[in-house]
């Protein structure tokens, strides 16, 4: 058997942090290793699907922002070419709610992760198109419905929801090559690119919006992805070691999963280490492999999931309606996909240290 701090974590993103509190929830400390001199808040505001919320409730978080924010129950999607718009609705998934030798490492590291690429898995490659994004600030309120608003035209996707009642996230995602403009770093020039060229067709509404942006929120950046084909049929696991969140899944904001899906890696993989606790809850070294591979076995199918069928299904069929002004998009309804997501299997004792 193993001391403690016998499990190391490579990140303090999202995933890595959200593990590290699960193992916490089990009695379990582990050391977390960061390139970064200190925690940090990068871009605007996080998409959470009721997926998250089971996730943050199994890690004892969720009351410290539902008491926060309003959850979204309506948005609206519009063809800017037609001016058509149709409604669809989400349904509502919250309660209210310097290493040594370790015996585990889980890789936490990033789209570009060197966890990742050490167990051989591909790069994560272009998905052909970039976004922007940015936080909108009122100080004395926008006045708008608690609704997410989107613009589909061809080659190109926009949007926004309230946060607050003076802040509003705004993204715009548009088809780039790979050897295209790069913004990054530069925001007041992404602000003016926007206004001036990408975005001026959009209504006045958005474009007001894009005028209040505190351009220390506001970022460019490619979107990269990884083939479904690689997460189902590389490994994403050796012996002790594993990845989770970006480094396993990079995925496109379609769906906006890509936060939901960290948070549900690190409370499944919490849920396969409680397994092995041995009765004075230690990890049993012997049974570590064991622990990941179930781990592996069960994300893997969740996420080659979400990438392949809903990510490129709801980009692909946004296209087709902009494309053939008489189709009808069909009500979204991302909730769909938590079905697959039972929250009795990651429940946790919150009552650990």
């Amino acid at each position: 058997m193993v001391e403690e701090e016998d499990v190391v974590i490579v990140g303090a993103g999202i995933a890595g942090l959200a593990t590290a509190l699960a193992l916490k929830r089990l009695g379990i400390r582990s050391l977390v290793l960061e390139r970064s001199e200190g925690l940090r808040a990068t871009g605007a505001a996080l998409t959470l699907f009721p997926n998250a919320w089971l996730a943050l409730d199994a890690l004892g978080v969720s009351h410290k922002l539902t008491s926060l924010y309003a959850p979204i129950k309506r948005g609206l999607i519009t063809n800017v070419q037609t001016g058509a718009t149709r409604e669809f609705s989400f349904t509502d998934g919250t309660n209210g709610t310097g290493a040594g030798p370790r015996a585990m490492l889980i890789g936490c590291d990033g789209v570009h992760s060197v966890v990742g690429h050490w167990l051989g898995l591909a790069p994560p490659v272009s998905s052909g198109r970039s976004a922007m994004r940015g936080l909108a600030v009122f100080p004395q309120g926008h006045g708008l419905n608690q609704e997410f608003r989107q613009f589909v035209d061809a080659g190109m996707r926009a949007g926004f929801v309230p946060l607050t009642d003076k802040e509003i996230h705004w993204f715009f995602v548009y088809q780039s090559p790979s050897n295209g403009e790069n913004f990054a770093g530069n925001p007041e020039l992404i602000q003016r690119e926007l206004l001036e060229n990408y975005a001026k067709h959009l209504p006045p509404l958005y474009l007001d919006i894009l005028r209040h942006c505190d351009l220390s929120t506001l970022t460019w950046a490619p979107l990269m992805f990884r083939y479904p084909w690689d997460i189902m049929f590389k490994n994403l696991s050796k012996d002790n070691i594993t990845v989770a969140g970006d480094a396993m899944h990079p995925m496109t904001p379609d769906l906006g999963q890509g936060n939901c899906s960290a948070l549900e890696d690190a409370t499944v993989l919490g849920r396969h280490i409680g397994k092995i606790l041995t009765e004075e809850g230690k990890i049993d070294s012997r049974d570590i492999a064991e622990a990941i591979d179930g781990y592996v076995k069960e994300r893997k199918w969740r996420v080659t999931w979400l990438i392949e069928f809903y990510g490129y299904g709801l980009h692909f069929y946004c296209h087709y309606w902009v494309s053939n002004g008489k189709v009808c998009l069909k009500e979204i309804s991302n909730m769909e996909s938590q079905e697959k997501f039972k929250g009795q299997s990651v429940e946790f004792d919150n009552s650990a240290n």
